[in-house]
């Protein structure tokens, strides 16, 4: 894991976007999942505060959260999010006691201009399903969605569909997602819908945003266990 996520210089970490980009599988999954976690990252200083949270799904139910600390060891460069929180990333979601089926990363996954996002990236080492959903568009053009929760369109790059644009919540900004690994357009925005009730980010996304927040700022100042 480490030698896909911690490179030396900006010109490694882009080979190997290049040759993970080569893995990455976009189909659609052969059932529904039974776990959904999802994973989020925030920053004080130089350290990564990455949280886990996973859900039961259908019903969907909170079950378990897992955390990591890390000092951050690439900087921040748009393009390369995964070098800066990805190994954190998957250090938290290594703690959780359950497998899940499919993963939700804040970030994008092939609507990425190399193709090859942060879920794509994390999805690819985890050999497990996992989708981006980001607020705002990084690439891409589409038609805005009706106004209702449920009303969606495609999101293209060159003339490829690379996502979608979903209303989780009527009346509101809709949510970009992107396939990361393992799962399509399609039936993600399915369990995205199905994930989501008054707020406008999936359940799961919404409780590891809010678990990384948290670590961040109950932080005192004092250094952290490092993972290794």
């Amino acid at each position: 894991m480490r030698a896909y996520l911690r490179p030396r210089t900006i010109e490694e970490a882009h080979e190997i976007q290049r040759t993970l980009k080569k893995k990455v599988k976009i189909t659609s999954p052969k059932k529904a999942p039974h776990f959904i976690a999802a994973a989020d990252a925030a920053f004080s200083d130089d350290f990564v505060f990455a949280a886990a949270s996973l859900f039961g799904y259908s019903p969907l139910v909170h079950m378990e959260d897992a955390f990591a600390r890390e000092k951050a060891r690439f900087p921040y460069i748009p393009g390369l999010l995964a070098f800066r929180e990805g190994h954190a990333i998957i250090s938290a979601i290594g703690k959780l006691t359950v497998a899940p089926d499919l993963l939700l990363i804040d970030g994008q996954g092939i609507a990425h201009p190399e193709g090859f996002g942060i879920a794509s990236h994390i999805g690819v080492i985890l050999g497990i399903p996992t989708v981006g959903c980001a607020k705002s568009r990084l690439i891409g053009e589409y038609e805005e969605p009706g106004p209702v929760k449920g009303d969606w369109t495609y999101l293209y790059h060159r003339d490829a569909r690379v996502g979608a644009v979903v209303r989780t919540r009527s009346f509101v900004k809709p949510l970009f997602v992107s396939p990361g690994h393992l799962i399509d357009i399609e039936s993600f925005v399915e369990i995205a819908l199905k994930c989501t009730s008054g707020f406008r980010i999936p359940e799961p996304l919404g409780a590891a945003d809010r678990l990384s927040r948290k670590l961040r700022n109950d932080y005192s100042g004092r250094s952290p266990v490092l993972d290794k």
